[in-house]
């Protein structure tokens, strides 16, 4: 049953609490990564935390000038469509599909503001779902790497369960992180030669 907060006489007040209250969802979408010590899958909020965390304390990796401020407020607010649209795992064959019922989920979710914050957020959602632009592009750089490391610190648990080839991981990752970061992307490089050689990931 879904809560709200009622009608106690500031509508645009309570329409953003209201819009707190649903994104507290998020909380409960599971992804198909664990937490990095292994204990159990991390959800979407805890997802979300550590990318901003990682986008904050890695900005200086930035191959072109960014506002961290947008970069952070798009890493909040990506997943928050999974509320409606699940996750998709990313090397899944329905991956190419998810957009359009994520689209959906934004107007949904975000239509619960009134107009210049919902319009506000789905033109940032948009923004970093197109990866143009130069914070879209460097946000997408540790949406793609905190399950990345998360992999290879579990010596490739997500990997092998998935049947997760090194060539796989290359092409889902290579054009967003190369392209806003070439010192991380060469990090991640090593990372994955090394997860090859310790089996962690299978090199075909």
């Amino acid at each position: 049953m879904s809560k709200t907060v009622g009608k106690i006489g500031h509508e645009r007040l309570e329409k953003q609490l209201n819009f707190i209250i649903e994104i507290d969802k998020v909380k409960n979408i599971v992804r198909r990564s664990r937490l990095f010590d292994g204990s159990r899958f991390e959800n979407d909020a805890e997802h979300s935390w550590t990318i901003c965390v990682m986008a904050l304390l890695l900005k200086e990796y930035s191959d072109f000038s960014i506002n961290l401020e947008r970069v952070l407020s798009m890493l909040l607010i990506h997943d928050i469509v999974e509320i409606d649209a699940g996750d998709t795992f990313l090397y899944a064959s329905e991956r190419p599909n998810a957009h359009a019922d994520e689209k959906k989920a934004a107007e949904r979710i975000f239509g619960l503001l009134d107009e210049d914050q919902r319009n506000y957020f789905m033109e940032l959602w948009e923004e970093f779902e197109a990866g143009e632009t130069n914070d879209a592009k460097f946000a997408s750089v540790f949406d793609r790497l905190e399950p990345l490391m998360q992999n290879y610190i579990l010596e490739g648990a997500g990997w092998k369960s998935h049947n997760v080839t090194y060539d796989m991981v290359i092409e889902k990752n290579k054009h967003i992180i190369e392209n806003a970061s070439k010192e991380i992307w060469d990090f991640v490089l090593k990372v994955l030669d090394i997860a090859v050689d310790r089996g962690y990931l299978k090199k075909l």
